[in-house]
Parts: C-alpha cells; sequence; structure tokens
C-alpha cells in the first residue's frame, strides 16, 4: 500500500518537472509554469492509473482527456490561451520512446516489428488528438449554451 502511494508521488513528481522544464523551454509566461506541470502531472497519473485497466491507447485518451479539461480550466482561472497549457500538459503523453523503437527497428531490417511499435504510435496519437478534439467541442457547447442562457436572461 505505502509503496503504490510512493509510486503514485514519483510519478506525479517527475511528470509535474517534466511538464515544467518543457514549459520553460516552450517559453510559457513565467507565473503560468506550476500550473502547466500540474496540468501534465495530472494527465499522466490519470493514464498511469488506467493503463493498469486497459490498453496503452484507451489509457493515453483517459489521460489526454483529463489534460484537456484541466487545460481548459487552468485557462479560464488564468485567463490565458488554452494552448499554453496543452502543448507544454501533454508531452508526458507523447508516445516518442514507441517512435524511437519503431524507427531503430526499421533500421536493423526488423520491419514486422518497426509497422508494429508504428502503428501503436500512431494509434496513441490518435487518441490523444481526439481526447484533446471532445473536449474542445465540449467546453465550446457549453459556452454557446451559457450565451444563449445569458441571451435569454438579459435580452438586449
Amino acid at each position: 500500500m505505502l509503496n503504490d502511494i510512493l509510486m503514485v508521488a514519483f510519478q506525479f513528481i517527475t511528470s509535474f518537472f517534466a511538464t515544467l522544464f518543457f514549459s520553460i523551454i516552450f517559453n510559457a509566461p513565467k507565473r503560468l509554469l506550476v500550473p502547466c506541470g500540474i496540468v501534465g502531472a495530472v494527465g499522466w497519473v490519470v493514464y498511469y492509473f488506467t493503463l493498469q485497466a486497459m490498453t496503452s491507447v484507451g489509457a493515453s485518451f483517459s489521460g489526454a482527456f483529463c489534460l484537456g479539461m484541466m487545460a481548459h480550466f487552468m485557462a479560464r482561472y488564468y485567463k490565458r490561451p488554452v494552448i499554453i497549457f496543452y502543448v507544454s500538459g501533454i508531452i508526458p503523453l507523447v508516445p516518442g520512446g514507441l517512435a524511437y523503437d519503431a524507427t531503430k527497428l526499421m533500421i536493423i531490417h526488423n520491419y514486422d516489428a518497426a509497422i508494429q511499435k508504428s502503428f501503436e504510435a500512431m494509434m496513441i496519437s490518435g487518441a490523444i488528438a481526439f481526447a484533446l478534439i471532445i473536449v474542445e467541442i465540449i467546453f465550446q457547447t457549453y459556452l454557446k449554451l451559457r450565451r444563449k442562457v445569458q441571451m435569454h436572461r438579459n435580452p438586449i
């Protein structure tokens, strides 16, 4: 039990700093470095937990979905563009290691394994993109409904 808690804390801290340092490289505003780190860490921890119950594609979708929701909440709270939180927060979920392995396997002429790794990397990337699109649709729909309700309450 204690070992699991320590592992989750370790996962959160390492993904937080990975996201924070990438935010520095991407020149995010200084006051948004910690919120960007939190967004990335939450996305990774959700991925880590759901990976035990489903495939890496489903876990990536879940992590990216939570990351997208957090990014929108942080963007609204700090009154900044959501892309700041998306770009830096997505880094822990990107399947760069799989893409590297696929390229390495291609170079050593192990084409069957290379195609398998490439396909998995593409599926994970697609799941991440799809999750962010779904979150964007949810928030755009919410904002439109909120505007309609406000217009209905206060007609000019």
